[in-house]
Formats: C-alpha cells, sequence, structure tokens
C-alpha cells in the first residue's frame, strides 16, 4: 500500500512546500498554498495503462522534417476562426467559462453536425439522458457516430477511447476527472494537474485532438492549478452575460494560431447561432436625436466592426463623483476624461460619468478612444452626434489623435453599414482608397469636436 502523506501545494505555479507559508517564493504570489494528500508510489506504477512509449532519441534540427499541420472543420466559421483555421490533430484544447455560459451547449452542437468522425463525449456531470435531451433540442435528430461515456476515472477512460478509436474526444469537466494515482479528491490541484498531463499524453501519441471545458473561478481565472493553461496547446475563454444574448469566444493562448481572434454568437432557445456580422446586431437603428451615442469603428484580432457607445454625464449628487465602466477599461477612461479636462477645457471634475459598451462586449481596441470622449461630451452638452457619422482614433495624452492600425477595413466597414462620414486620424496613404464615405483627418480631439458639433 502507497504511503499518505500531507504537503502544500501552491494552486497558481505548482510548486510544493512541506508546510503551509503565506506567500510562495517561486512565484511570489500570496495566499496559494492549499493542502493535499498524495502517495509515494514507484514509478512503474504512474504509467498510463495501454500507451506506448514514443520514440524519444534526440535528433538535429537540420533533420526535423516541416509538414503543414492537419486541421479538422468543425462546420463553425466562429469557432475555426478563434482556433487558427480549424482543430490541429493531436492538441489539447481547453475551454473555460461561467457556470451556464454555453460551454457545453456550444461543444455538443459542435460535435453533432461532425458526421464523418467517430466522437467520444465524456461528461462527469451530466446523465446519459440529459446529453439526449440536450442534443434533441439543438439538432433534433439522432448522431450515429458519437458516443456517450459518464465516467470520471481517468483510468476507463482510457480503456474505453482504446476500445472506440475516436477521431475527437471531448472532456466535460476537466475538474470531475480523478485518477487512481493521486489520492486526493477531484477537482483538486494534484488531480486536475494529473490527469490533464495523463490526456495530453494520449492526444500526443494517438494523434486524437482532445477538447476540454474547464470551470473558472470567482476570479475569472480558469480553476485549478496555473500549469493546466500551461499543459494544453490552446485556452479559450467563452465568456458574456448571461442577461445579453450574445457570447464572445477569445482566444488567450494557441500555440497554432494568432490569440487576437474573436469568435461571436448568439443564444436561442435551439443553440448558439454563429453572428457573421456583429455590426449590424450591435448597432441600434433608433438613437437619431438621442444625446451621449456615438458610433465607433473597432477590431478584434482582424476582424472590423462597429459598435454603440454609450455615456451619461450628470451633476454629482453626492460629494465624490461616480466613475462606472461596462465593457471599457475603467483606468482608461478616467485617463480620457482627465484628456478632456487638462488639454480641451471641458469641467468634469464634479460630474458623475457612465459608460456602457452596447450588446455587453468587452472591447480592448484603443481606436475606441475617440468614440468615448465624443460620447462624454454629447451627454454633456445635451447635443446628439449625427447617425451618419462613426469615428475611430486613439487619444494621446497631450490630446492628439494617435493613428491606428487597419483603417482601410474600419473605413470599408463603415461604408458597407451606409454610414456617410467617418473621423479618423492624420495618416498617409489614403489617396490611393476609393470610397464613397467622406473621411475626415483629425491631429487633435479639439478638430473632431468641431466636426462633430459644430454644424
Amino acid at each position: 500500500m502507497a504511503k499518505l502523506k500531507s504537503v502544500f501545494i501552491c494552486s497558481h505555479c505548482g510548486a510544493d512546500s512541506p508546510k503551509w507559508i503565506g506567500k510562495c517564493p517561486e512565484c511570489g504570489e500570496w495566499n496559494t498554498y492549499v493542502e493535499e494528500i498524495i502517495a509515494n508510489q514507484p514509478a512503474q506504477k504512474r504509467e498510463i495503462p495501454g500507451l506506448a512509449k514514443p520514440d524519444a532519441r534526440p535528433r538535429l534540427l537540420r533533420d526535423v522534417t516541416l509538414q503543414e499541420e492537419a486541421r479538422i472543420d468543425l462546420q463553425d466559421g466562429e469557432l475555426n476562426r478563434v482556433l487558427g483555421g480549424g482543430l490541429v490533430k493531436g492538441s489539447l484544447v481547453l475551454i473555460g467559462g461561467e457556470p451556464g455560459i454555453g460551454k457545453s451547449t456550444l461543444v455538443l452542437q459542435t460535435v453533432l453536425r461532425l458526421r464523418d468522425m467517430r466522437i467520444l463525449y465524456i461528461s462527469g456531470e451530466e446523465s446519459a439522458q440529459q446529453l439526449k435531451l440536450r442534443s434533441e433540442r439543438l439538432a433534433g435528430g439522432d448522431a450515429d457516430n458519437c458516443f456517450i461515456l459518464c465516467e470520471t476515472n481517468l483510468e476507463q477512460i482510457f480503456v474505453q477511447a482504446q476500445n472506440i478509436q475516436p477521431d475527437l474526444m471531448i472532456v466535460d469537466s476537466i475538474q470531475t476527472v480523478f485518477t487512481e494515482r493521486a489520492e486526493s479528491s477531484p477537482g483538486s490541484i494534484s488531480q486536475v494537474r494529473e490527469c490533464s498531463a495523463s490526456i495530453l499524453k494520449y492526444a500526443k501519441e494517438t494523434g486524437t485532438p482532445v477538447l476540454l471545458i474547464g470551470h473558472i473561478n470567482k476570479e475569472g481565472n480558469i480553476a485549478g492549478p496555473k500549469v493546466l493553461e500551461h499543459i494544453v496547446d490552446t485556452v479559450l475563454q467563452f465568456e458574456g452575460d448571461r442577461h445579453y444574448m450574445y457570447r464572445i469566444m477569445r482566444s488567450i493562448k494557441n500555440r497554432f494560431g494568432s490569440t487576437s481572434e474573436l469568435g461571436i454568437y448568439e443564444m436561442r432557445s435551439d443553440g448558439l447561432r454563429e453572428v457573421s456580422n456583429p455590426s449590424e446586431l450591435l448597432l441600434t437603428q433608433n438613437h437619431e436625436g438621442l444625446s451621449g451615442v456615438a458610433i465607433a469603428a473597432a477590431i478584434e484580432g482582424v476582424r472590423p466592426f462597429l459598435i454603440e457607445t454609450q455615456a451619461l454625464v450628470s451633476s454629482a449628487v453626492y460629494g465624490m463623483p461616480q466613475r462606472s465602466a461596462t465593457g471599457f477599461d475603467i483606468r482608461r477612461m478616467n485617463m480620457l476624461l482627465a484628456v478632456l479636462e487638462k488639454r480641451a477645457g471641458f469641467k468634469l471634475a464634479q460630474k458623475d460619468v457612465f459608460l456602457n459598451i452596447a450588446g455587453g462586449l468587452k472591447v480592448n481596441d484603443p481606436a475606441m478612444d475617440l468614440s468615448v470622449t465624443a460620447a462624454v461630451l454629447s451627454s454633456s452638452f445635451d447635443m446628439a452626434i449625427e447617425r451618419h457619422i462613426c469615428m475611430t482614433g486613439e487619444v494621446g495624452l497631450s490630446g492628439e489623435i494617435r493613428p491606428v492600425n487597419r483603417i482601410e477595413q474600419r473605413i470599408q466597414e463603415a461604408e458597407k453599414l451606409g454610414f456617410k462620414r467617418i473621423i479618423i486620424p492624420q495618416m498617409k496613404g489614403l489617396e490611393s482608397l476609393h470610397t464613397q464615405i467622406k473621411i475626415h483627418q483629425v491631429r487633435k480631439i479639439e478638430e473632431a469636436f468641431r466636426i462633430l458639433f459644430e454644424n
């Protein structure tokens, strides 16, 4: 029988200590050590049953041959885009998100479309009957290529995987899976680390892509040790407000593609629908005559879209003015308010300022600065901005409008949606751009405000 002992493991970096300490000496994080019960076992008992050992002989770098990674088309344009063109064979993908946000729904409706692949869906949270009901709601029919396994024991999972030989395996969720090689309870740091490392070994040796579904903690990070995100090849964050219909898929880590891509879905009663043109859904058509609304031409990854920025400025009721931002960095909003007061002469120190990005999205594009300042001033003066004008530009600390990337795509997206004018930073090389939209190039925020409010 293996000897049991108690150790303390850092949930951030995985370092262990025989006793509890407040600050981790490896990563410097505070209060991250948790107690785990582990068993000392011989090395030969820690092998994964039934897996062949790979050829680990060293090779010269010049002898390594390059070949294009074969990708699997998931029949989902948004998911393919975020993954970098499809799912790579032998890769390990982790999808994280809040409870009830739609992770299992997204994965199940995706695998039900793959009719020519043998799929093994491992569920540690739901029964087979629950998955059957969900599949009927999503697809409306049966899939003769999808096997359901309600199991949480890792050794049994590998036995069934060897019998079925799937082309794609899904584990829902990694926090419910446990291995007999670790004595702690499922979901603990050692269990998540051991199980994810074993699944990675299985994926690499058999060439089977594996999708892991993971929970997140109250801080918004994926539950379990930080080493989990280091083990997997791709980390996808599925986010959104459950009170809104839109869901966003972001790539946090991707060894096979860019991490700046964005996928947008719309939650419906029959599942998640891809939003191919988010600009038409994110723009309301009835804001004409309303103050505090400005349209920004933003870009996430390589995808341009126009989004509505809403602001409300009112006199401070209490002694300390309130500052609130939804979908936008509040520290950057405070910086923009300071620029307006110092450089442009607008007195906002005794005003409450509330900012909202329509649709429940979180946008990090610096080109949103100009629309944020325009919406704030529009609400402060109670003057509406013309509905057929949009803007893009980064605002510097001296009040200048700094150039932004992919300006041609932003202009073309605005023209496609019927906008007549666009305000952009002063840039070169736009003379050859053939477009019907009127372009206003500005250098300072005063010039932009003059175009917007001096009609």
